[in-house]
């Protein structure tokens, strides 16, 4: 499809399946498959899997853009109840494919990696989980409502979770400590019913993987996520390397900001406040920023700018902050017509900067990967597809005076280096504790904070909450979402990082070529898996030793 082609979002349309549906095309699959029409059975499989995709991620948008919203929860449940469904019919249909007598005429038509992800994903599912599955939905989802409702009182207004971002970043202290309180507060009220959706989702998800026949939902987890050529042990090493290389440089940077501020001691409200001026913002609001987003692509290349021009024309941008609406920021995809869509919440801070270069490094990707054939190589593995957005954000730097103004483009990129590394231990902190709970799927709510209490001194120890009593009490992690619906969705950040920074030290020395280099990574989609196509575009495995620690050495020099 051409970026000139006059699509809108308002005209995607997916027809909902039915479990009447569902049987009928698989019977006509598994028919096609019998008479030995191979090449068929697959096209038609594959156009299967990209309409419940489409209606998939069609209501599930709908719903994150407007949690409060009767008919899209409604939606939200059917389809919650009957993908597991639909689940039991495709791995039914990969199995008969695997096992075919025909391997070569299955490996013609599919291409050998798909096949390595289709041997992953059947051991993923039995009808026998089919209820915990949706289950497993409704509690991600009441997760999602319960965090969207928040009302928030400050400053004469009220706002969302998302809407105190602002707040927290003010220059004031005494305005970042009444954000942080307040935001505390409300998860102080909540922690409770948050313990209890986390318990029920641990026990449910470990359930689930004891039935599959592994020991726990580590090893469960690991294959929901598609991970073909690394594992627990390759991911530690990581943790442990970010704790080495990542923790002392982010320690010492805090500890001079403390120093620039005349603070007598750091505390969690001064950690989001990075440049003494006061963080960078957008030079306007909604609008303003996504109009200098044009200019920017416009700089960089034409094939981008053409891309962000026909998602902003075809209305696959939300990016408004508002009452009600899901909160993060995302890029979803319609593989019917081969268009993303970027969701996110700007409300006036430099993250809203981050959150469109971050999530348009994604659609790019994914529409640059919109033709390579069958569903399963349009999006990688999710380290991978984090490497695409991180990259994207630091190839923005040299136009960042665009977003920020002139004066404010070498204080923003600084900040952005300082914010890179300092999620790195946050990350590697988060990802630990997931695998803790996990292997200790008994522990009680009290010992799981205890956990996270003992993590954080590792990877965050500079860590103070003063009077934020949910935090105080380990309790900040219930803030990240991704604990909740995404589990193991954690340290793919940190694994990309250490490849998009390799790619912002090419880019310092050749910015034509690292852009080139980027968007050729970004044609590959998921043809290969991560490792794979790490080093197809000239990049160090981050699990190398030395790897990450080459990359902060770079970031390093720059902050000094």
């Amino acid at each position: 499809m051409d970026t000139q082609t006059p699509i809108r979002f308002a005209d995607i349309a997916a027809p909902t399946p039915d479990r009447e549906s569902l049987a009928r095309d698989y019977t006509a699959l598994n028919a096609l498959l019998d008479d030995g029409e191979i090449a068929e059975a697959v096209a038609q499989f594959d156009r299967v899997r990209r309409e419940i995709s489409t209606w998939d991620n069609l209501v599930g948008l709908r719903f994150q853009q407007n949690t409060a919203d009767a008919d899209a929860a409604q939606a939200r449940d059917y389809r919650d109840a009957l993908l597991p469904a639909a689940k039991d019919h495709e791995t039914g249909f990969k199995k008969r494919l695997l096992g075919h007598q025909d391997r070569t005429a299955i490996l013609d038509a599919v291409g050998a990696h798909a096949l390595a992800l289709w041997e992953v994903d059947v051991s993923t599912f039995r009808p026998e989980i089919a209820a915990d599955l949706e289950r497993e939905a409704k509690l991600s989802a009441r997760y999602t409502e319960l965090t969207a409702s928040a009302k928030i009182e400050i400053d004469g207004t009220i706002v969302n979770l998302e809407g105190m971002a602002p707040y927290r970043e003010q220059l004031n202290r005494a305005t970042r400590h009444e954000a942080e309180l307040k935001i505390d507060r409300f998860f102080t009220a909540n922690g409770a019913e948050l313990d209890r959706i986390y318990d029920d989702l641990v026990k449910l998800r470990h359930g689930m993987a004891r039935k599959l026949g592994y020991r726990n939902f580590v090893e469960l987890g690991y294959r929901r996520m598609r991970r073909l050529d690394y594992g627990p042990e390759d991911v530690a090493r990581y943790r442990d390397a970010i704790a080495a290389d990542v923790t002392p440089l982010v320690a010492e940077l805090l500890e001079q900001r403390r120093k620039d501020f005349g603070w007598d001691e750091l505390h969690f409200w001064d950690e989001a406040i990075v440049d003494p001026l006061g963080n960078p913002t957008p030079l306007g609001g909604h609008d303003e920023l996504v109009a200098a987003g044009q200019a920017m692509y416009d700089r960089m290349d034409p094939e981008i700018a053409g891309f962000y021009r026909a998602m902003n024309q075809g209305g696959f941008l939300d990016l408004k902050n508002r009452p009600g609406k899901g909160n993060g920021g995302f890029c979803t995809d319609f593989p019917t017509v081969g268009m993303p869509f970027i969701f996110a919440n700007f409300v006036g801070t430099s993250g809203d900067i981050d959150v469109l270069t971050h999530e348009m490094g994604h659609a790019f990707q994914g529409f640059s990967s919109r033709d390579l054939p069958g569903i399963d190589y349009l999006w990688p593995g999710m380290e991978s597809a984090e490497i695409h957005s991180m990259s994207f954000e630091l190839l923005t730097h040299p136009h960042a005076d665009l977003l920020v103004g002139a004066d404010a483009a070498e204080r923003y990129r600084r900040m952005h280096l300082i914010q890179t590394m300092y999620r790195l231990p946050h990350i590697a902190c988060f990802d630990h504790f997931q695998h803790e709970v996990y292997a200790k799927p008994e522990a009680t709510p009290a010992e799981r904070h205890a956990i996270w209490q003992t993590l954080e001194k590792r990877y965050l120890p500079w860590r103070h909450y003063g009077d934020l009593d949910h935090g105080a009490k380990g309790g900040a992690w219930q803030r990240v979402l991704h604990l909740y619906l995404l589990p193991f969705y954690m340290i793919d950040y940190a694994l990309a990082q250490c490849c998009a920074l390799q790619f912002w030290v090419r880019s310092r020395k050749n910015y034509q070529v690292a852009l080139e280099d980027y968007i050729a990574l970004c044609r590959r989609g998921g043809s290969a898996p991560f490792l794979d196509l790490v080093s197809g575009a000239g990049l160090i495995s981050p699990f190398e030793p030395g790897a990450l620690e080459a990359s902060v050495a770079e970031v390093a020099k720059i902050l000094a």
